[in-house]
């Protein structure tokens, strides 16, 4: 991330300009909602996932959340649940949950810097990236537990494993 390296040597930036500098890097669609608040589009292997960061100056915490639209059946949800926490017991850096209302499924992190700390590009890039491996994981499962009526256990398994070094 060569050329976001320039904010570590700056003391006063805010956590949503790295984030702009990475989205621009990346060639990511995004808006700056507003001083706080950045939307992006990345594009995944099954889907575009929406993201938003947000910076709250009142904890300290930029905030993450990673959606994708989510509709399953009535009578398919308890089973959507527990394949949730199935998921969210192999992550490690944030955590899945549905917002029925809205229709999404939720992806979510908050990485805390309290105390003065400042986030480093690398920091920001690694959390937006681990959000979209988690979805692009775990989004098969999701699917055969909600439509193809597999048990969230069965499903679990097409969730593709971590992968630790480099091939």
């Amino acid at each position: 991330m060569a050329t976001a390296e320039h904010f570590l040597n700056s003391e006063d930036i805010h956590p949503i300009d790295i984030v702009e500098d990475i989205a621009s890097y990346n060639s990511w669609d995004f808006d700056r909602v507003s001083d706080e608040q950045i939307a992006m589009a990345i594009e995944g292997t099954w889907r575009t996932y929406s993201l938003s960061l947000a910076w709250s100056a009142y904890d300290e915490t930029l905030r993450l959340i990673c959606t994708f639209d989510m509709d399953p059946p009535q009578a398919r949800r308890p089973a959507l649940f527990e394949a949730l926490d199935l998921a969210n017991d192999r992550c490690w850096t944030g955590s899945f949950t549905l917002w029925t209302d809205q229709k999404l499924m939720v992806y979510r992190y908050g990485l805390n810097l309290s105390g003065g700390a400042l986030a480093s590009a690398a920091q920001i890039d690694t959390m937006v990236q681990s959000a979209v491996t988690a979805c692009e994981r775990f989004y098969p499962a999701f699917q055969l537990v909600c439509w193809g009526d597999e048990d969230p256990a069965s499903a679990m398994s097409v969730a593709l494993t971590e992968a630790f070094g480099r091939a």
